[in-house]
C-alpha cells in the first residue's frame, strides 16, 4: 500500500516551508502568486490531497456549494446571492461565502480552491475572469463549476449581453429626443479582461453611430469606483467638455453619485439633462431613475440550479443560459424637447 503524500512531501518538493505550504492551501491571499504557483505545482506532481477532502466525501449527502464574488464592492451581487439562496432553499444545501474585492481581477482563492477548497461540492464564481491556468486546474477537481457573467469552454455559465444593454440605452434616449450623449463608467482595471462598462459602452457607441449620433470621447468618463464615494465623481461634467443632454451611467450606483454631483452644480433633471442607469435596483426605483433591468436574483437561482444539474449530472454537455435585459423609463428621462 503506497505511503500517503503529506504536507511536509509538498513542503520538500516545492523547497519551502511546511507553514508556507500552509498558507498557499488555506490563505492563499498572503502568499504571492509565484510562490502559491509553485506548491501548487508540487502539490499536483505528488497527487497530494488535504485530508478535509475526505471530510468532504463523508458528507455528499449535505452539500455546500460555494459563491466567489466582489460582494463588499458591488450592490449587484448582493440581489444575485438573494436568488442563490432562495433556489437553495428547497435542498440540503450549505452555501460558504468568497468575498473577492474586485470585478476584473484574477482571484489568488480561485486559484487555491482545487486544494483548499476540497469541502466544497461545487463553485459559482461571479464576475471574476478564469484565467486559463486556474481554469485547468478546477477542471481536474472534483467541484462542479458555474460562472455569472463570465464564460469559459468548460463550464456551465448564466450570463447577461451587455453590448446589447448599451444598445438599448441608445435607443432609448434618442427616442427620447435627445441629441448629444455622455457615458460614464468604470475604470478598467485589467486589459485582461473586459469589464461589463466596457461592454456597455461599446454598445452605447456602435448604436448611437448606427443612428446617426456621435459619441465624442470627451463625452466618455471612466472614474475609479472604489474611491471615496464624495469625490469619485467630482468633476465629471467639466471632463465632459461638451455637457451632453443625457448621460448613461453602467449602474444605478454610478448614476446616483453622478446625479449628487450634477444636482451640486444648478444642473436639473430632466429638464437640463437626461439620466439613465443600468440593473434597475431599489436605488434606482427610490431615485425615479430609468434604469435598465438586468435580472440578478433570477441569475443566481438559475446558478445554483445549473450547478445541481452538474452534480446530477457530471458528464452533460455544458450549457449557457442569456438572461434577458428589460428598459425601465421613469422621470429621469422624461421626453426632451
Amino acid at each position: 500500500m503506497s505511503r500517503r503524500i503529506t504536507i511536509y512531501d509538498v513542503a520538500a518538493r516545492a523547497g519551502v516551508s511546511i507553514s508556507t505550504v500552509s498558507l498557499a492551501m488555506n490563505s492563499p491571499t498572503r502568499v504571492s502568486q509565484a510562490m502559491r504557483t509553485r506548491v501548487y505545482e508540487a502539490a499536483d506532481a505528488l497527487g497530494f490531497e488535504p485530508k478535509t477532502e475526505a471530510v468532504a466525501r463523508a458528507r455528499r449527502g449535505v452539500g455546500r456549494i460555494g459563491v466567489l464574488a466582489p460582494f463588499s464592492s458591488y450592490p449587484s451581487f448582493y440581489a444575485r446571492l438573494n436568488g442563490v439562496f432562495a433556489a437553495a432553499r428547497d435542498h440540503p444545501t450549505e452555501i460558504v461565502l468568497f468575498d473577492h474585492r474586485w470585478v476584473g481581477a484574477a482571484s489568488p482563492l480561485l486559484s487555491s480552491l482545487p486544494r483548499s477548497g476540497g469541502r466544497l461540492d461545487g463553485l459559482i464564481v461571479m464576475g471574476v475572469p478564469m484565467e486559463q491556468a486556474v481554469a485547468d486546474r478546477l477542471r481536474e477537481s472534483p467541484m462542479a463549476i458555474v460562472l455569472v457573467e463570465g464564460r469559459h469552454d468548460h463550464f456551465d455559465s448564466v450570463r447577461i449581453d451587455n453590448v446589447a444593454g448599451g444598445r438599448l440605452a441608445a435607443d432609448h434616449l434618442v427616442e427620447r429626443g435627445y441629441e448629444s450623449f455622455g457615458f460614464v463608467g468604470e475604470a478598467q482595471r485589467s486589459h485582461r479582461y473586459r469589464s461589463p462598462s466596457e461592454k456597455r459602452l461599446q454598445g452605447f457607441r456602435e448604436r448611437l453611430e448606427e443612428l446617426g449620433k456621435l459619441l465624442h470621447p470627451q463625452n466618455i468618463a471612466l472614474i475609479d469606483l472604489h474611491a471615496d464615494p464624495d469625490t469619485s465623481t467630482h468633476g465629471v461634467m467639466p471632463r465632459l467638455l461638451r455637457p451632453p443632454a443625457a448621460l448613461f451611467a453602467h449602474s444605478d450606483t454610478l448614476a446616483a453619485r453622478v446625479l449628487r454631483e450634477i444636482r451640486s452644480r444648478g444642473i436639473r433633471v430632466p429638464h437640463d439633462l437626461g439620466l439613465m442607469g443600468f440593473d434597475d435596483s431599489e436605488l434606482a426605483t427610490s431615485l425615479d431613475l430609468t434604469s435598465i433591468r438586468q435580472p440578478l436574483h433570477e441569475s443566481g437561482k438559475a446558478a445554483v440550479e445549473l450547478l445541481l444539474d452538474r452534480l446530477r449530472n457530471p458528464d452533460a454537455p455544458e450549457r449557457e443560459i442569456s438572461l434577458k435585459l428589460q428598459l425601465t423609463p421613469r422621470l429621469t428621462t422624461a421626453t426632451h424637447s
